[in-house]
């Protein structure tokens, strides 16, 4: 029974962190103290269900637990007597609705995505402190993401939630009026917490798999919020082509496939058609940006299961005006395997050796795509080179499968 309840308690966790911690902290103003509140209230979980049986209603009691938490803390810290106050009035407001509404609670997630990008927070912390606060991301994951350390990470974290709390950001969404230019941020953390669950292919990273279905929803939620917003819905389009490719990911033995390789059978046809349709909508807007420009880039790439190809051509003008709006290094390095395939090796080599040696050191899909270009244009010992050093950075088991086994095609050969 306790192995059941943890693996529980650590399922509904995971599931649920994000909309208790946003109801917490809404209500309190205090995103640390909301964290402590709902840890504590996990840790009496453990303790209690095992031999209480867990509950029906599982989230609720462990917002009541965390509620509790909360505002003992508060009490124990001796917080002024009109904050308590004003901390108690919010709960009771809020149980009434959840007591009208039934056995729910609202959902203020989206909220809690526009406070993490306020303006008064640095804004290289936006990402990050989404990815903690509202999918519960700890903070060595977020910094091996960010290719910082997670002592460096942990203190950025601290820092901007402190910035919360003392400067009294609200939990609110914002006035349309100002929506715009608070959304790239809110987009970005969504996209990234996407791509974290979209890594996540092994069993060890198997915590990780729930965020893709966490991204979309929210992806969804802010769509709904925003219906005229053409990058939104072009963020969802991108999240929902790259969804549909998940089964095929992997082989009947599980080994990685990379896209080029993947059974087009396998993709999900009514999630395509749905992302199809979606940039379609984007593109009445006549605002083409970023993240249309991505979902473009999945929209060429997800034609190949009808006509059997992949147009290198169209896919290295897309890159071309993604680098010109936003030219990250993931995406300088995919243009650059794509201008491998579209022109060759040495043209595609060309242009990863433009990138600042300091942005690409520790960047693992810079070495994968360097070990193979080099090896297409027959740089053995090289492609050697970057090979074991694309495989020293992977983090994930089934990359460095893929990888070694392509080194080990070549050292064979060269043999």
């Amino acid at each position: 029974m306790d192995h059941d309840v943890g693996r529980a308690t650590e399922r509904l966790a995971r599931q649920s962190y994000g909309k208790l911690i946003a109801f917490l902290a809404a209500r309190s103003g205090d995103v640390p103290a909301a964290e402590d509140a709902l840890s504590e209230a996990l840790a009496a979980a453990l303790r209690a269900w095992p031999a209480r049986g867990i509950p029906e209603n599982p989230e609720a009691w462990l917002l009541v637990a965390a509620r509790r938490n909360l505002y003992g803390a508060a009490r124990h810290a001796n917080v002024k007597a009109a904050a308590r106050d004003t901390i108690t009035l919010a709960f009771e407001e809020a149980e009434e609705r959840m007591n009208a509404d039934g056995p729910t609670f609202p959902d203020e997630r989206l909220k809690l995505l526009f406070t993490c990008t306020h303006p008064a927070i640095d804004r290289s912390v936006h990402t990050p402190l989404m990815l903690q606060t509202v999918l519960g991301i700890d903070a060595r994951t977020i910094a091996q993401a960010f290719i910082v350390s997670p002592e460096t990470m942990s203190q950025r974290l601290v820092r901007a939630k402190t910035k919360i709390r003392e400067a009294h950001i609200p939990f609110s969404v914002p006035d349309r009026s100002v929506l715009p230019e608070r959304l790239t941020g809110v987009l970005s953390a969504i996209y990234a917490a996407y791509g974290l669950g979209w890594d996540g292919l092994d069993g060890e990273d198997g915590k990780l798999h729930a965020l893709a279905d966490e991204a979309i929803w929210l992806g969804r939620a802010l769509l709904a919020t925003l219906p005229q917003e053409p990058e939104a819905i072009g963020l969802l389009s991108l999240m929902l082509y790259c969804e549909a490719r998940r089964a095929a990911r992997r082989d009947a033995d599980g080994c990685y496939v990379p896209l080029g390789e993947q059974d087009t059978a396998r993709w999900n046809a009514i999630m395509m058609a749905e992302a199809d349709s979606l940039l379609w909508q984007a593109g009445t807007f006549d605002r083409f940006g970023p993240f249309q420009c991505q979902a473009a880039i999945q929209s060429v790439h997800s034609e190949r299961r009808r006509s059997g190809v992949t147009d290198w051509t169209a896919l290295a003008k897309l890159y071309d005006a993604l680098v010109l709006m936003k030219p990250t290094v993931g995406a300088r390095v995919s243009q650059a395997a794509v201008i491998g395939r579209a022109q060759g090796a040495m043209a595609g080599l060309q242009k990863l050796n433009q990138l600042v040696e300091s942005d690409i050191l520790s960047y693992q899909p810079y070495w994968a795509v360097r070990a193979h270009l080099l090896a297409e244009a027959g740089e053995t010992e090289s492609a050697v080179t970057a090979y074991r050093t694309a495989i020293g950075l992977s983090h994930s088991s089934a990359a460095r499968e893929f990888l070694q086994a392509s080194l080990d095609t070549i050292l064979a050969e060269r043999s």
